[in-house]
C-alpha cells in the first residue's frame, strides 16, 4: 500500500496515510506519460503567428527595370523574397496545435506521474489545508515545515480563496483543484502537497 507523511496546518507531523491505490500504486508507463506531456505543451499553443507570403506584401505591381541592357540581374517585383520588405518563404501560417489524447491514456500517465512521485517520497498530505484569511508568510512556513521545498504543487479539494491567496505569490508554487490535476504538473512539481480532503476526491474522478 501506497503511503505518504501527513502533517497538520501547523507543520507538526501526524504519521503517514494510505493513497489510494488506483492512482498512488499502478504500474509506470514512461511513454503513455512522454505523450501526455508532449499533448499539453502542444495544447497550450495559440498557433495565430502568421508571414506574409510574396503574394501579400503591398506594391511591386510594375517590374523595376527592363529584363535586359542593364547589366543588373532580372527582377519581376520589388516584393520578392530575396529583397528587403518581399515576402516571406515558408513561414508559419495560423494552425491547431492540438493533439488529442483520449481520456484513458491521460488518466494512465495521470497515475503514472503520482505512483512515481509517491515511490520517490514526495508526496506529501496536510490535513485541514485551509486559511481563514490570506497568510502568504504562513503558507509559505508550511511548506517549509513539511518538507515542500523547490517547485511544489499544491492540490485544494475545492476553491477556497483564501488559501489560493496565500500560494499564488509564493515562486515555485501552483496551486490547482482536485478535478483538474494533468500530468505535467505532476511531472513539473518536486513536491506534490495534497489536501486530506482532496484525497478522496481524486479517487472519485480519476479512479473511477
Amino acid at each position: 500500500m501506497a503511503t505518504a507523511n501527513c502533517f497538520d496546518k501547523n507543520g507538526k507531523s501526524a504519521g503517514t496515510i494510505d493513497l489510494p491505490k488506483a492512482l498512488f500504486e499502478t504500474e509506470v508507463n514512461e511513454f503513455v506519460v512522454h505523450e501526455a506531456v508532449v499533448a499539453y505543451l502542444a495544447n497550450q499553443r495559440q498557433g495565430t503567428v502568421n508571414t506574409k507570403e510574396r503574394s501579400d506584401v503591398r506594391g511591386g505591381g510594375r517590374k523595376p527595370w527592363r529584363q535586359k541592357g542593364t547589366g543588373r540581374a532580372r527582377a519581376g517585383t520589388i516584393r520578392s523574397p530575396l529583397w528587403r520588405g518581399g515576402g516571406t518563404v515558408f513561414g508559419p501560417h495560423p494552425r491547431d496545435h492540438r493533439i488529442k489524447v483520449n481520456k484513458k491514456v491521460k488518466r494512465i500517465a495521470l497515475s503514472s506521474s503520482l505512483t512515481s512521485r509517491a515511490k520517490d517520497g514526495n508526496v506529501i498530505v496536510v490535513k485541514s489545508l485551509a486559511f481563514d484569511a490570506p497568510r502568504t508568510r504562513e503558507f509559505a512556513a508550511l511548506l517549509k515545515n513539511v518538507g515542500a521545498t523547490g517547485k511544489t504543487l499544491v492540490v485544494l479539494d475545492k476553491a477556497h480563496l483564501p488559501t489560493i491567496k496565500s500560494a499564488r505569490n509564493l515562486r515555485g508554487v501552483r496551486l490547482t483543484l482536485a478535478e483538474s490535476v494533468n500530468t505535467y504538473d505532476v511531472v513539473w512539481a518536486d513536491k506534490i502537497v495534497v489536501a486530506d480532503a482532496a484525497l478522496s476526491r481524486m479517487e472519485e474522478v480519476y479512479a473511477s
